[in-house]
């Protein structure tokens, strides 16, 4: 099954994309319906609009590059990471382009007038994008696994659900569209930084390396990177490492040591113990999930 949004209409195009079937349930007549799936591809770009609200958790994974607009507007540039929080109102527009996909997400399509009064507020809400929100995170976490495990809660619970989950979604309402500013990095710029990191991620990757790099002071490089991407240049760099040990793990049988150095990481131990942090399992959980006889 290809990537497509469950409701409305639009253009998607992507390449490299990998099939993968999604796991659904709905309530009252399709008003509310909950799809979880995979999604993998090298890029992707989406222009759409769908006639119900949709709320989306990023469970897993990530990707190297994000941008959305909307309204004519840059409403994010990043990336995608797990444990984020997506929610775009019914009827909106918006554009997107991905790089590098490779996540497991959860969307909550919900269609205005639904089961749950409160859902009628959602309209008046802005676009928001890869939010933090430990409370919407838990609830959507928690509904993912009680219908991956067979389990469909009924319409009173959904409603109730809903009617939280609008209620933290209008506490971000107050907060500024994170935008573009002053001071970014330009993609040549992030690119050379990219590919530097890409080529020595087996080694030692300092910070004053990586502004050489960029041609920019060692003072301004960090806070200009993050404006740009969204990741201080510490945290970008683990994650790559982890995303290689991550093809390594799923590509290869070679041992965790190996990996380990291999992908930068002092030790076995420090490797297993950032990759449990950064993917909540630990390398060998995570092998065996992709290769069950490993």
């Amino acid at each position: 099954m290809s990537f497509r949004p469950l409701f409305g209409s639009g253009r998607i195009r992507t390449a490299g994309e990998q099939p993968a079937q999604p796991t659904t349930a709905s309530w009252a007549g399709s008003s509310v319906v909950f799809d979880r799936r995979r999604w993998a591809c090298r890029e992707a770009e989406l222009r759409w609009t769908a006639p119900h609200h949709v709320l989306v958790l990023t469970e897993e994974g990530a990707t190297s590059q994000t941008s959305i607009r909307s309204d004519g507007k840059m409403v994010y540039e990043g990336r995608d990471r797990s444990g984020a929080i997506t929610f775009v109102p019914a009827g909106v527009e918006r554009l997107g382009a991905y790089r590098d996909v490779d996540l497991i997400y959860s969307a909550l399509w919900i269609k205005p007038r639904s089961i749950s009064p409160a859902s009628d507020h959602l309209q008046e809400l802005p676009v928001l994008i890869n939010k933090s929100d430990n409370v919407i995170c838990a609830l959507l976490q928690s509904l993912s696994s009680e219908i991956s495990s067979g389990h469909i809660p009924d319409s009173a619970y959904m409603e109730h659900l809903i009617a939280l989950v609008t209620l933290r979604i209008r506490g971000f309402a107050d907060e500024p569209v994170p935008v573009p500013r002053h001071g970014s990095l330009g993609s040549r710029v992030v690119k050379r930084v990219r590919d530097y990191i890409d080529a020595h991620l087996d080694g030692d990757i300092s910070l004053g390396d990586l502004a050489d790099v960029a041609g920019v002071a060692s003072d301004s490089f960090a806070r200009r990177f993050k404006v740009t991407t969204g990741f201080a240049p510490y945290a970008y760099v683990l994650e790559e490492r982890i995303r290689r040990s991550e093809v390594l793990l799923c590509e290869t049988d070679t041992t965790l040591s190996a990996i380990a150095l291999s992908c930068g990481f002092s030790s076995q131990s420090h490797f297993t113990t950032t990759f449990k942090r950064l993917r909540g399992v630990t390398p060998h959980a995570y092998r065996s999930k992709v290769i069950p006889e490993s």
